[in-house]
């Protein structure tokens, strides 16, 4: 088991970063944090993003804990088929959305991702321990699904229970269960 407190790298999903989000809560909280920045243009394109966590990845020493939500959890599993060269000790994906499945009106078509590389999603091990946390009735994604992601991506599968997408709108701002994951990926002999 590695001793030096790992930096946790705070992946957010397509909307990015809101300010009462669990993610900006818990950055604001944790010693050693660092977070993908929003991007400044190529907002939809999966390359970009995954460009994104390679550089943010880059300037991080010691070990580092992929905490990540929503489609930011597409995001790592595209990062992690494509270039996982750098060891990642674990990651948290949490509420996982499902971007094959046609998404709720104001959230991109199912052509408008595949055009900018997001399908299909990466069914491939991830290199890395990591935990697929997900919600009974999450609008962005069934249950099943999110099974599914877990097990292809060799993750430990953990329902929620009721939680909806795990965000403001489902009444989630703090979500300190998000620290005992990071804990067990933190301290677990993998």
């Amino acid at each position: 088991m590695n001793s030096i407190t790992p930096t946790i790298l705070i992946v957010p999903g397509l909307r990015e970063y809101v300010a009462n989000h669990w993610q900006t809560l818990l950055a604001a909280k944790l010693p050693k944090v660092r977070s993908v920045a929003p991007l400044e243009h190529e907002k939809l394109s999966c390359a970009a993003r995954v460009d994104a966590i390679d550089s943010t990845l880059a300037a991080i020493d010691g070990p580092v804990i992929i905490v990540a939500h929503s489609a930011g959890a597409m995001m790592v599993a595209h990062w992690a088929s494509q270039r996982a060269t750098r060891r990642v000790r674990g990651a948290l994906l949490a509420a996982p959305a499902d971007l094959e499945t046609p998404m709720p009106a104001g959230y991109p078509t199912n052509d408008e991702l595949k055009s900018h590389g997001w399908l299909p999603i990466p069914r491939a091990a991830l290199p890395f321990p990591s935990i697929v946390a997900a919600s009974s009735n999450d609008h962005l994604t069934r249950l099943e699904r999110a099974r599914d992601f877990a097990q292809a991506w060799g993750s430990r599968f953990v329902e929620l229970g009721a939680v909806g997408h795990l965000n403001p709108a489902s009444g989630y701002g703090a979500w300190p269960q998000a620290e005992d994951f990071i804990h067990e990926l933190s301290h677990a002999n993998f």
